[in-house]
């Protein structure tokens, strides 16, 4: 096999009574792997080449396992023998390209490529994706099929325990498949897998992250980061605070943040910002948001639309409390501000 491979992961996951896969656990998926690792899944596990996921059998993990000390990858031969103990089913996943997935275990895989900070958001495929993955009952018990729920429900009752559900959701948290290093995450259940949380980075109880997102660390994160957003190193995001997702209204455009922005509480944005731009407490700016342009005295220079100052650095955006208008403020001056204002229109 010539062709360059993009990731490789094997994995231990669940599936529903009829053989169909629910989620899956990668504890060190690759990204770029080495060929000769991809060859051994080949020879051991009958890989012919493409996107695949391959369930192991338990003859196959011997000989994969030799394998795999045989060419120094230690770690990985270590996932295999553990494997060898497994009740549940597991899986080889081959991803020979970033291909849309097609299948859970590569939706999977993807999501824990994010979450293990190998590739960063917007950084990989994940086109349909929400149609590969099933909507499934997240338990103290793991995984379950939503249809096999009432059995599992009154299963658990006749022996005397009781099946907690934590949620109903395509997507499970991230903590109960990745916790990266230097990170809080006040309440688990608000960030989803797939979310990438930077080094130094603090997500307190009403933050949220969602899947294809988050942050590049360090950052206080109070308020949502919605799919598809990236906030650079040192911001703060306050409470109740909000980014629009592409999911959301969005469009086409995609948001993020900055170096060192502030959004104050129960402030949003509709629009990327450049580094070091604030939104006052209370303020949502959206793109087509109407906006009076003030230069660094103060004085009034232009109006434009929000998404005419997209991307751009050093912004205050606040609300004249005397005639309502939303403002920005920035360090340019009138004839600085005319020229770069111009020259994008």
């Amino acid at each position: 096999m010539s062709e360059k491979n993009f990731s490789i992961g094997f994995g231990v996951g669940s599936q529903n009574a009829k053989g169909d896969w629910l989620e899956v656990f990668y504890p060190k998926p690759l990204l770029n792997p080495d060929q000769e690792v991809v060859d051994a899944v080949a020879k051991n596990c009958g890989y012919s080449g493409g996107n695949e996921a391959i369930e192991l059998g338990k003859n196959q993990l011997e000989t994969l396992e030799s394998a795999l000390r045989e060419m120094g990858q230690a770690e990985q031969a270590d996932i295999i023998s553990t494997f060898k103990l497994s009740v549940r089913p597991l899986v080889a996943t081959v991803l020979a390209g970033d291909d849309s997935p097609q299948t859970v275990p590569e939706g999977y895989l993807k999501l824990q490529l994010l979450s293990h900070r190998l590739v960063k958001p917007h950084g990989i495929n994940l086109n349909g994706l929400f149609g590969v993955l099933p909507n499934v009952a997240w338990t103290n018990k793991g995984a379950i099929d939503i249809t096999e729920l009432p059995e599992a429900q009154l299963q658990a009752r006749i022996n005397g325990e009781t099946l907690t559900i934590d949620c109903v959701d395509k997507f499970p948290k991230m903590t109960n498949y990745v916790v990266p290093s230097g990170v809080r995450i006040a309440h688990t259940a608000r960030v989803r897998l797939g979310a990438y949380i930077g080094e130094g980075t603090t997500v307190m109880h009403e933050g949220f992250v969602n899947f294809n997102a988050g942050t590049e660390g360090p950052g206080m994160i109070e308020g949502r980061i919605s799919a598809g957003v990236f906030v650079g190193a040192g911001s703060d995001l306050g409470g109740s605070s909000s980014t629009m997702g592409t999911l959301s209204g969005g469009g086409n455009i995609v948001i993020s943040l900055g170096k060192e922005c502030l959004l104050g509480a129960n402030s949003g944005t509709g629009i990327p910002l450049g580094d070091r731009c604030t939104i006052e407490s209370g303020l949502y700016i959206t793109a087509g948001t109407k906006v009076v342009i003030l230069d660094d005295h103060g004085t009034q220079v232009n109006t434009a639309k929000a998404r005419d100052l997209a991307g751009k650095s050093d912004l205050l955006f606040r609300r004249n409390s005397a005639s309502g208008a939303v403002e920005c403020l920035t360090n340019k001056s009138a004839v600085e501000l005319n020229e770069e204002l111009h020259s994008n229109n």
